[in-house]
């Protein structure tokens, strides 16, 4: 951890609600790397400040995402200004995209962006993501695409951006990768767990040529209604996800992520 190793605390500077956000946001970034989603130096994940809506938090970019820690965070308002001291630079696609997700959709706490292998292969079908079994109901009528223009460093395709991500949670970034956009970050790291596994897994059929069996529209919107709900946390008054469990197991593992 020597890149972070002299990053000072900053949890005696924020707000106890930035401070829980920030460790919330880099154990998601320490996920994605544990389960073999991240891309070097590459890619994003960000997180609102509580509270103050203009603002939010991003990686600095130069860290592998084992790397991160909630006091390497960087925060920065729309325009790109860092607002507070720090060794690191923004990453400017990573602005580019988060600052257009954050800016146009009020309701989006917790945006995240892969480059994942099967993530890209889908991105290059015309097709998209299918909806051909349950983990694919998660995103059945909930998924946009974005045609590429090349690496996000015109400010320009912000508006773009906001235009094709609209009300979705997910957006395929055509021939470059994925992203989710939601109301938390337990809930972005459920939704980006399961876009991974339903591009591993509609690869994995096509590639076979076989006929597929595909459920009813009436089954998969019956389906994307209780995961919808599962999400939001009213399913039975509990949060049915695994991420309490994923942070216990992080801690367990390297708590460094808290620092």
């Amino acid at each position: 951890m020597a890149a972070t190793a002299n990053v000072k605390s900053l949890k005696d500077k924020v707000s106890p609600a930035e401070w829980e956000t920030r460790v919330e946001l880099a154990a998601i970034y320490r996920l994605v790397a544990k389960h073999g989603m991240d891309d070097l130096v590459g890619t994003h994940i960000s997180a609102r400040v509580p509270g103050e809506p203009d603002h939010f938090l991003l990686n600095p970019y130069g860290l592998l995402f084992e790397e991160i820690t909630a006091s390497s965070l960087i925060k920065c308002d729309m325009d790109g200004n860092i607002l507070h001291e720090t060794d690191f630079a923004l990453n400017a696609a990573g602005f580019t995209i988060h600052s257009a997700v954050q800016a146009g959709r009020p309701d989006v706490v917790c945006a995240a962006h892969t480059h994942t292998v099967p993530g890209m292969a889908l991105s290059m079908l015309e097709q998209g993501l299918r909806p051909l079994h349950q983990k694919a109901a998660r995103f059945y009528n909930n998924i946009a695409y974005h045609e590429y223009e090349g690496v996000a460093t015109n400010l320009d395709e912000r508006e773009r951006l906001q235009r094709d991500l609209g009300d979705k949670a997910a957006l395929v970034l055509r021939n470059h990768g994925l992203l989710v956009a939601t109301g938390s970050v337990r809930s972005a790291w459920a939704l980006l767990y399961n876009f991974e596994k339903c591009c591993e897994t509609q690869l994995l059929i096509e590639a076979t040529g076989a006929e597929v069996i595909e459920p009813s529209a009436e089954m998969m919107e019956s389906n994307a209604r209780v995961f919808n709900k599962m999400l939001r946390g009213d399913a039975g008054g509990n949060k049915v996800d695994a991420w309490d469990s994923a942070l216990r197991v992080l801690a367990r593992e390297d708590s460094s992520f808290m620092h």
